[in-house]
């Protein structure tokens, strides 16, 4: 018999029992290799969990994991991380993407570190710190403080809306109702297991695609299943599309191989962030004259385009025309004062120190389209 939400939990104690013993044992058994592969698995330390989480937000576990082993070299603490200058925070975040993440990061470090710096062991409390929502302070509560509060991730979400068949927009209604169910199952004694245990089960069992159901260990617990939704559910109604973006990006490079880079303004996209100069561009005429503009800007002849490069955000899809221009050994960057709106600093960098630079991967991708031969990273 599966658990029924509308009904007391004490009329169910034994089938919410027989849930909790059949998904923890087989997380038991299904995460050991796992634990190897994720770090943060074998912490129970509420910062090292805060920087998982949030490194883990839109972006897959292999690439978060070489990351967040640095970062916590480099900050091992809450108090490192809130002396940090930002600078320094979004070089090391380089290349993970989102950089608005690690700008509140650095910003909720520093009010941990006013507060003293202990991250507060309760939801409630984690949600007054900036950058942490309901998922990730329900993570840290329950995982490094034992609160026994429920989490929804979109693995999350996926398992409840196919156990509880849940019907309503989970981009919408439905995530509040998978809140409510979520806090309403939460294993008491050991909460952070089994959320982990829940996340675990969606991303390698109750997958969005062909969910290997003979192989759930809460099989009878679906509803989804029982009434065969499971391709149904989850209801997600359609993304809106991203807005198409063009614009122009001006590589310099002067003869001793150091490029030009500047810093964008800290509010806006890629705020805080290094990279070639860039503006709007159109096509035909206007984007002529949106390349003479560029390169009076910044002082330097008129550049060759030299190709495109296309990259897409989640709201934004991306097209820019790369150009190209050397310029002499003597060539100074400009003054910060005379930059043009949305830049606040300029330097000439050689490749070997990029990574002493918060550089966005698509700066990067501009600067290999123009030949610049990039340090690995």
């Amino acid at each position: 018999m599966a658990f029924d939400t509308t009904l007391q939990p004490a009329s169910q104690l034994g089938c919410l029992n027989e849930l909790h013993s059949s998904l923890l044992s087989w997380f038991t058994v299904a995460s050991a290799r796992r634990h190897r592969e994720m770090p943060w698995r074998s912490t129970r330390d509420a910062y090292a969990i805060w920087i998982s989480e949030v490194m883990l937000q839109q972006t897959r576990v292999q690439t978060v994991t070489s990351y967040y082993e640095r970062f916590l070299a480099r900050f091992p603490t809450v108090l490192a991380l809130a002396d940090a200058h930002e600078s320094d925070v979004l070089a090391l975040w380089s290349g993970l993407g989102y950089y608005r993440r690690a700008r509140l990061l650095h910003a909720g470090a520093r009010v941990v570190a006013d507060l003293g710096g202990t991250l507060p062991p309760h939801r409630h409390e984690l949600l007054g710190v900036p950058g942490i929502g309901q998922y990730t302070a329900s993570a840290i509560a329950s995982i490094a403080f034992g609160e026994a509060v429920g989490l929804v991730d979109g693995n999350v979400a996926r398992v409840l809306a196919r156990m509880f068949e849940i019907e309503d927009d989970m981009r919408t209604r439905g995530m509040r109702v998978a809140s409510k169910i979520a806090d309403r199952i939460v294993a008491r004694l050991d909460p952070g297991t089994w959320n982990q245990a829940l996340m675990d089960l969606g991303s390698t069992v109750c997958t969005p695609r062909k969910p290997a159901c003979t192989k759930c260990p809460v099989l009878n617990h679906c509803r989804a299943r029982a009434s065969a939704r499971t391709s149904e559910l989850p209801f997600l109604s359609a993304k809106s599309k991203p807005i198409s973006v063009r614009l122009q990006s001006l590589v310099v490079e002067r003869s001793d191989s150091a490029i030009l880079l500047v810093r964008r303004a800290p509010d806006g996209l890629f705020g805080g962030l290094w990279e070639p100069p860039s503006r709007p561009s159109r096509v035909g005429a206007r984007a002529e004259a949106a390349r003479i503009r560029l390169a009076s800007d910044f002082g330097v002849g008129l550049p060759l385009r030299v190709g495109v490069v296309e990259h897409v955000l989640s709201h934004r899809k991306l097209r820019v025309d790369v150009l190209y221009v050397r310029v002499g050994k003597g060539t100074r960057a400009p003054r910060a004062g005379a930059l043009p709106e949305g830049y606040d600093g300029a330097r000439f960098v050689i490749p070997s120190d990029f990574e002493k630079f918060g550089i966005a991967s698509l700066a990067r991708k501009i600067m290999a389209c123009a030949g610049i031969v990039l340090p690995r990273t």
